[in-house]
């Protein structure tokens, strides 16, 4: 019982759950992160947000079982390691799918669309769009922003341009850094380990992640000077939080280039204690000068 516990428990990818705290953006920049109610919201919707990434991570190791047998790493997962039976793994996939969904659709309506459009994308993406080039970088993008715009949903906001376009490069910026260093780390084996890759070359994910670095640095700074972010938060300082983003982008190409590294952005970021601090230190600065 305990060994099966443990299984499911792998199998929903706790620490990707990292990735939902993009719903805080929103309360956060809208200077409302104080409000108690908004805050206990958005939280909620965190927590649902988890429970449907947990879902769909589940059904795609159901998915991908036997190409993960293949690979060094995925392998051990539960579900391709066989210590997790495919029928338990499917009732607890739906199980977290529907306790998710009609507590969204209590919480708000708008908010329940949203997640469901979230669950859609990701299914659409585990069972075609990931093998199609470029378009599969795109639906991993495309789930940033809608934590972007369910984050607002709850906290009553209204998102500003300038937080969908750094939320849509950034994203991009991460999709291809994560393309590159999987073809870099699986060799020839790559088109093997995941049928994307064969379409993908080292040269050409360099000239995408050249433009999108670009695209993300410049986006963020045209929003720390814009008169709109002037005139919201009262004060021209938010251009000081520019060299923490310019750090971390840095450092995260760095990792990606100069060392080796795991595949999976979540353990580097997790695992980097320069780049940890550096969001901490960007987190306060932000919080300062914006409050």
């Amino acid at each position: 019982m305990f060994s099966e516990i443990k299984s499911i428990l792998i199998s929903m990818r706790p620490k990707q759950w990292v990735k939902n705290i993009f719903l805080f953006v929103g309360l956060v920049f809208s200077q409302n992160l104080f409000q108690a109610g908004l805050f206990i919201k958005v939280t909620g919707g965190f927590i649902l947000f988890c429970l449907v990434a947990s879902s769909i991570y589940i059904f795609n190791d159901i998915h991908d079982r036997e190409s993960d047998r293949k690979h060094p790493e995925k392998s051990q997962r539960p579900l391709a390691k066989g210590t997790l039976r495919v029928s338990e793994a499917y009732m607890v996939s739906m199980l977290l799918a529907a306790m998710a969904f009609i507590l969204a659709f209590m919480m708000d309506r708008i908010f329940f669309v949203i997640l469901l459009v979230y669950l859609i994308l990701n299914l659409a993406y585990s069972l075609k769009i990931k093998q199609i080039v470029i378009l599969d970088i795109m639906f991993i993008a495309s789930g940033f922003v809608l934590r972007i715009l369910a984050g607002t949903t709850l906290a009553g906001v209204s998102p500003s341009d300038w937080l969908i376009i750094c939320t849509i490069t950034l994203s991009l910026f991460l999709g291809f850094s994560k393309r590159r260093n999987e073809l870099a780390l699986m060799g020839e084996n790559a088109g093997h380990q995941r049928k994307v890759l064969k379409d993908y070359s080292i040269p050409f994910l360099d000239q995408m992640i050249s433009i999108v670095t670009a695209c993300t640095i410049m986006s963020y700074i045209l929003y720390t000077v814009s008169l709109e972010t002037v005139d919201r938060f009262g004060t021209k300082n938010l251009i000081f939080s520019v060299p923490f983003v310019l750090f971390g982008i840095f450092r995260y190409l760095y990792l990606i280039y100069l060392r080796e590294m795991i595949e999976d952005p979540i353990d580097l970021v997790l695992k980097d204690f320069p780049f940890l601090f550096n969001i901490l230190l960007w987190v306060i600065a932000v919080m300062i000068i914006i409050y």
